[in-house]
């Protein structure tokens, strides 16, 4: 008989006592289960939270910030300036207007659904033209608001996490009140946690005069950028920085690799747990089944085709935890909505757990080493026992 076929021979009877050996093969499989969930769910959270934040980004539109600036929140641009910049070549006209505009953005405090203490919430001001720039900005319901006009539209996420945001809604912002006039999507971007208002009236609300936070551009083309660089870069007092909107978005998801990290830590933290546990288990298993590998040793079975048969049970099992733990992230965790603290904005970011194929990948790997790890020890020592020292345990 072949090695191949001695391995497989072993494994089938391996595989059809499991049954009989249940409470110790469920040991194992929920061990590394466990395992596998937390580190999912919590590379889930991460692939949702960094999936929200880099799909805002188009290559062919543009931010530009106060030189120096970090984030749309430090930054201050001058209504002038933005008419300066609109002359550049390189953006893109709609009925002959340059789709350039400017931008507010500022925090407000709003209670979340279910929380005690406020949060905060960004509220963007802004101009006819941003609609066009972003396309993806659908309203789902209700209706947009009025130029010039204290009415507001919500993204759907800012809607499904905070109170007092439902359409004909009133909100205080800073000295005045807001009406909800409609809900907004805009393709599962960082926009849906935001409030948006006419852009003159934010400047009134906030006090800021004839300024904004940022200005936005069309290019007509992702080539044009160098154009639109080198003319801000060579104008006289224009200190400002150009960078494509895909950029500021990335600098701005440091938290979603954070959290990568933090649940990659997390899961083999508990992998070691799960490692321990299929050791225990695999060592008991190889001492009760001693006769039968000193009965297979005698009709001339090798202990290399033990070693396999019994490394690939190891790994049968580590396979159905992973898969058993993947599963349980997915059916608990997929498509949840929760909200975390942007980097640089310091406003709340809505966001969907996604538990993808790349992350249960990670998972099923981590469970794999977890079996390997936990199978290798034990079946070497059962390759390696004397097969009169076997059969004498009869």
């Amino acid at each position: 008989m072949s090695f191949i076929r001695q391995v497989l021979s072993v494994t089938n009877m391996n595989l059809k006592s499991i049954l009989e050996r249940s409470g110790s093969s469920l040991v194992i499989i929920v061990g590394i289960a466990g395992s596998v969930a937390v580190m999912v769910s919590l590379l889930a959270m991460a692939e949702g939270l960094s999936s929200t934040i880099s799909n805002t980004g188009q290559d062919d539109r543009v931010i530009i910030l106060r030189d120096g600036s970090s984030s749309e929140l430090s930054s201050g641009v001058a209504m002038t300036e933005i008419d300066t910049v609109s002359s550049s070549p390189g953006i893109k006209s709609l009925d002959g207007e340059p789709m350039i505009a400017g931008e507010l953005f500022a925090i407000i405090d709003l209670k979340k659904k279910g929380a005690e203490s406020t949060s905060n919430l960004p509220i963007r001001g802004v101009q006819p033209m941003s609609f066009e720039i972003r396309p993806e900005l659908t309203i789902i319901e209700g209706r947009n608001f009025t130029s010039g006009t204290a009415e507001i539209i919500v993204g759907k996420g800012a809607n499904n996490q905070y109170e007092g945001l439902e359409i004909g809604d009133q909100i205080k912002v800073r000295d005045s009140f807001a009406t909800v006039v409609g809900i907004f999507s805009s393709n599962g971007d960082v926009h849906e946690s935001e409030i948006w208002a006419d852009l003159a009236a934010a400047q009134g609300i906030f006090r800021r005069g004839a300024t904004a936070s940022s200005m936005i551009l069309r290019l007509d083309g992702t080539e044009s950028f160098d154009d639109v660089g080198l003319y801000v870069e060579s104008y006289p007092n224009l200190e400002l920085k150009v960078q494509t909107e895909t950029n500021f978005y990335e600098n701005q998801s440091s938290g979603a690799d954070l959290i990568k990290i933090f649940g990659q830590v997390v899961g083999y933290i508990m992998a070691i747990g799960a490692v321990f546990a299929a050791l225990n288990t695999m060592y008991s298993a190889v001492s009760t089944r001693l006769v039968e590998i000193g009965t297979l040793r005698a009709l001339g079975f090798k202990g290399t085709t033990v070693l396999f048969a019994l490394m690939i049970e190891a790994l049968i099992l580590a396979m159905a935890g992973g898969l058993l733990g993947a599963a349980i992230a997915y059916i608990l965790f997929n498509g949840y909505t929760v909200s975390t603290l942007a980097g640089g904005s310091f406003s709340q970011t809505a966001f969907a757990f996604a538990v993808t194929g790349e992350v249960v990948q990670q998972g099923l790997t981590l469970a794999l080493f977890v079996g390997f790890i936990g199978g290798v020890f034990p079946a070497w020592n059962a390759a390696r026992r004397d097969i009169t020292e076997a059969l004498r345990s009869i």
